[in-house]
Order: structure tokens, then sequence, then C-alpha cells
């Protein structure tokens, strides 16, 4: 029996390392097993001489199954690797570009110092306007002065969302200093109020208005070149108690004002064995105005309330009401009729109530008077209790602008603000310009209208920069050409022609022509309206979407990198942590 084992294993091995099919390695055992002498349990028909063949046959076929290269597997999710590949290398370029730019602001270069011999271009303010005009001028052509009584520039689309927490104010405020210093030659800024411009004297007068005062507070700036971007303060169209009794929405200041009174309401509203009709007083609040911001701050403060006042304080959830006052027949009159009805349709399902045709006649510390127009026609006398109210409505003229208005003959019939001619330059002077809210030029008064008017200037000045220095090079080139030889004329005279076709193509500067980007805004439920300019035609949309592209694209709008990375950082805040409840 052993030796009969013992005679088997190597059949076994022969078969199982040849790796062939069952039917070769039967031939081949039986093949060996005659050779070897031994005897088959079962009489077979093949012969030894078959026997043979077949093996010859069966090894020769064997190399060729053995040692064929076994085809690689077809490859998978290739899509996928190369989407994630370009997916982790585009973030890693994103951390690397943003790194370097944040590198940048904080490291700025060395500045040139002012040439004394240059003209002095001063600008009032830090508007939309101003900044606009700073972020693209060459100061190295000009000694920049700016004056202005805060120190900042504010990316007002984004206000509403300060007064309930949303963002942080000091996300979208952007420090004058670090714009001016990233010039490259140095600019002086005056953290002062204009008092006055005198006209023929041609110097601005500047007051410093700041709490800690030096023992110089009044100044006088000469100027050769004027722009004037001082914006607008709020108008109260003479209706009594306005002004003592509202909060406005322009400034910092006024949306820090609202977000404490919020608050302070709710607390007050919330204290011990206060009547139910004073707790529906408290927690109504009245907005004025049913233009971008006052329905942007209408659909922000509604936000506030359903994701988390009514959470923390459960109590005020059947006195809390918001209303928005309009006096002309709808609100966001600069939008299409179809995002008006969504709008107004959206402001119904958040039970934000809209009274348009409705004019504000007298407020008081508790009530506003307002006159109501009837769908008859007729008016009548309504009274609306309120303890918050917010007014977001109206420009009026700065008294610095009256007083500049006055001294020029050419601005006598001037109301809204300084009537400025197609190159923005106020009619009646030759050195004086205008932008943003205190400029007339036959454009709706938003930061849209003055950001543009703001570049259009810095091209203007540019452009009157190379002139001055073209036509100096050509008074030089003059001089040489007179006291030339002949040889020496020749060349002189074919530079001049190269410099005056130079200065011909400098001229080439066209007056401001507005281009409309379009109009956005909030109105509350994650929800936003655009009408958007698109080819020769408007796109309006309204919607979840649209608010995920008015989130970019004011995002896309702010100063700087500094800025867009605070609003994306309190936006993720407010979404995850909710907004803070606590009176500041």
């Amino acid at each position: 029996m052993a030796s009969r084992l013992a005679m088997r294993m190597p059949l076994m091995v022969a078969r199982r390392s040849l790796g062939l099919p069952l039917a070769s390695r039967r031939c081949i055992t039986t093949s060996l097993r005659t050779n070897c002498g031994i005897r088959p349990a079962k009489s077979t028909s093949l012969s030894c001489t078959a026997s043979h063949q077949v093996f010859r046959r069966a090894y020769a076929d064997a190399p060729t199954v053995n040692l064929s290269p076994t085809p690689s597997p077809k490859k998978r999710f290739r899509l996928l690797r190369w989407t994630f590949r370009l997916t982790y290398l585009s973030a890693i370029g994103f951390v690397g570009w943003v790194a370097y730019t944040v590198w940048v602001q904080r490291n700025p270069n060395d500045q040139i110092e002012p040439d004394p011999n240059k003209k002095t271009l001063v600008i009032l303010g830090t508007g939309w306007g101003s900044v606009s005009l700073l972020k693209k001028l060459d100061t190295e052509n000009y000694n920049v002065v700016v004056i202005s009584p805060r120190n900042y520039f504010l990316f007002t689309p984004l206000l509403p969302s300060c007064t309930t927490g949303t963002i942080e104010h000091r996300s979208i405020m952007e420090p004058v200093r670090n714009i001016l210093r990233h010039k490259k030659a140095s600019v002086k800024f005056y953290e002062a109020e204009a008092t006055k411009i005198d006209y023929e004297k041609r110097i601005v007068y500047a007051k410093d208005d700041s709490e800690i005062k030096g023992e110089s507070v009044e100044a006088e700036v000469p100027f050769d070149m004027l722009v004037v971007g001082v914006g607008a303060e709020n108008a109260t169209f003479g209706i009594p108690g306005v002004r003592e009794h509202s909060c406005f929405l322009k400034e910092v200041g006024d949306a820090q004002k609202i977000r404490k009174q919020i608050m302070d309401c709710v607390e007050t509203a919330s204290f011990k064995d206060q009547s139910p009709e004073e707790k529906k007083r408290l927690l109504h609040t009245v907005v004025v105005g049913g233009g971008p911001t006052g329905v942007e701050f209408a659909g922000e403060l509604q936000d506030f309330y359903m994701e988390d006042l009514r959470k923390w304080i459960p109590d005020i959830k059947e006195y809390f009401q918001v209303t928005l006052v309009e006096a002309l027949p709808n609100v966001l009159p600069m939008f299409s009729k179809q995002l008006i009805d969504y709008t107004e349709s959206t402001f119904k399902e958040e039970h934000i109530t809209i009274r348009t045709k409705t004019m504000v006649k007298n407020v008081t510390d508790k009530t506003i008077e307002a006159e109501v127009t009837k769908p008859d026609g007729t008016k009548e006398l309504e009274v609306m209790p309120y303890g918050l109210l917010v007014w977001a409505t109206g420009n009026a003229v700065r008294g610095v602008v009256k007083d500049l208005m006055q001294q020029i003959p050419a601005q006598k019939d001037a109301r809204r603000g300084l009537n400025v001619n197609e190159y923005l330059v106020v009619n009646g002077t030759e050195n004086i310009w205008a932008v943003g809210d205190c400029a007339v030029a036959n454009y709706a008064p938003t930061a849209q209208v003055a950001a543009q008017e703001g570049a259009f200037l810095a091209r203007l000045f540019n452009t009157m920069a190379k002139t001055d220095e073209i036509e100096q090079q050509l008074k030089e080139l003059s001089a040489k050409q007179a006291v030339a030889k002949n040889g020496d004329r020749d060349a002189i005279l074919d530079e001049i022609e190269e410099r005056q076709r130079q200065l011909r193509r400098v001229k080439q500067i066209g007056p401001f022509k507005y281009s409309h980007q379009g109009s956005l805004a909030y109105i509350g439920a994650e929800k936003a309206v655009a009408d958007v300019s698109w080819l020769s035609g408007n796109f309006a949309s309204g919607g979840t979407l649209t608010y995920l592209f008015w989130k970019s694209a004011y995002l896309s709008m702010c100063f700087s990198t500094r800025n867009r990375m605070l609003v994306v950082m309190d936006w993720l805040k407010a979404k995850f942590f909710g907004r803070d409840v606590s009176r500041e």
C-alpha cells in the first residue's frame, strides 16, 4: 500500500504543476501509469502509442495555457479617483491663495513720499464712491488727503443682518488705514468732519469731533482738486417725533442700537405682571420704508424670532409682530411686478404685515399716526402702537453740501444734492467732483452707482495725470528741438510725433455711463429675490436658490479676503449655534 502511494505521488505532482485541463491530466496519468508499469484499475482501449501521442499533444498545449499573461482586471472608479484628486489639489491651491492674500494684506510694502510740486487731491468721505476711487487711484500722481469722521469702510448691504446678530458689525468693516497703506505713495488721512468748503479760497475746514481731543481741534486743508463723497443723512420729511423716537439704519451705531432695543423690548415684555396689551405693544416692530433696506430688516427680524427668540423665550409667541409700512402702492418698487408679488406672498406666509399706501404723519414715544388710503380712494387716520420703530426711508442733503450749493450760482436750483455733468464735475466749478448720494446724476442713490462713479473718477484722474506728464514732455522736447542741430532735430521731431499720438490716445476717455448689474434683496426664511441684467434683458428669480446666489454675490462684493472669511464664519456660527439673545 505504501509503495503504491509512493508511486502515485509523482503523478499527482505532475498533474498539478502543469496546470492542465482535467481531460489532459487524465491522459497524462494513463500514459505515466503505463510507462511505469502500473496496471490501471480498469481496462482501457487506448494503446501505449496512443497514450504517448495524447501526452505529447497535451504537453505541447500546456505551456501555451500556463505561460499566457493573465488579463488585468478592468479599472474601476477612474472618474471618481480623478475627481477626488482634482478636488484635493483645488483645495490645496485655494488654501495657498488665501494664505498668500492674507500675508500680502498683513505685510504692505514701503511707500514713497508724495511730491510737493504735484497737485493736492482732497477726498471727503469713506463711503462707496470715495473708497472705489481710492482703490483704483494711482496715488503717486497726486498729494492725496482723505477727510472723514469714520476711519473705516462699511459694507452697507449686509447691515440689516447686524441688527439681529446674524453677522457681527466688525465683519463688514474695513479700516481705511489698511486701504491707504497698500497704495504706492503715502496718503494722509484725518479723522474729522468737514464743516465747510470755501470754493473761492480752495480750502476745506475740518473739525475733530471725537471724544478725545488734542490741542489742535480745527484745521484748514487747501486743495487743488476736491472730491465730495460725504453721502446723505436720514430724511424725516419734517414729520414730528421721527428723529426723537425712531431708529435709523444707515451706520454701524444704528444697527447696534436696534439690536439692543430688540432685546430690551423682549425682556420688558417678559417682566412680571405686564398686561397683554402692553406685551403686544412692546413686541410690535414697525418698519417704515418698503425699499431693500426695510424689506431685508423685516425678514431678518422675523428669522430671529422664528429660529431663536421663540425657542428661548416661549412666552412671546402670541404677541410678536412685524409690520412694514410703505407710502407707495407696493414694496420694492425697483423690482419687477413678478418679484413684488412673490415678496408680498412670502411675507404673508411669514406672518409679516405689509401696509402700503400708508403715510406716517406723527410719531410719539409709543404710537405712530398714519394716513391710510383705502381702495376706494378715501383716506383715514390710524394709530399704531409700537415697541420698536425703524425708519429706513429717505435721504437728506448734509449741511456741508448745502453750504457749498449756496456758494455756487449754478446750484441755486439744486434740491437733492450737487448737480453734476457727464464727467461728475459739479456744475459751476472746474475742480470739484461729487460722487454717491450727495451727487445728482440722474441715477438712483445706490451703492452700485456710487462704486461705479468712484471707479470712473479714478480712471479720469489717472488719465489727467498722464496727460499732464506727456504735455510736460512735449514742452521739453520742443525746447530741445529749437536749439538742436540738423542731425538731432529729426530724431527729436519723431519723438514729438510719438508723444502727440500718445496724448491723443490718452485723452480718449468718454463720459460716465452707469451699467446696471441688477438688484438683490433678502426677504426672510432663507429666500431672496434677484432682478439681474442678463444680455439684452433682465432675469428675475426668487426662492432658496436665489438666496444662495444672494449670499455668493454679496460675499464676492466684500472689500477684502478678511471680510469674506469673517462673514462666512458668522453665517456658520449663526447656523450651528443660533443668534445671541443676550442684551449687550
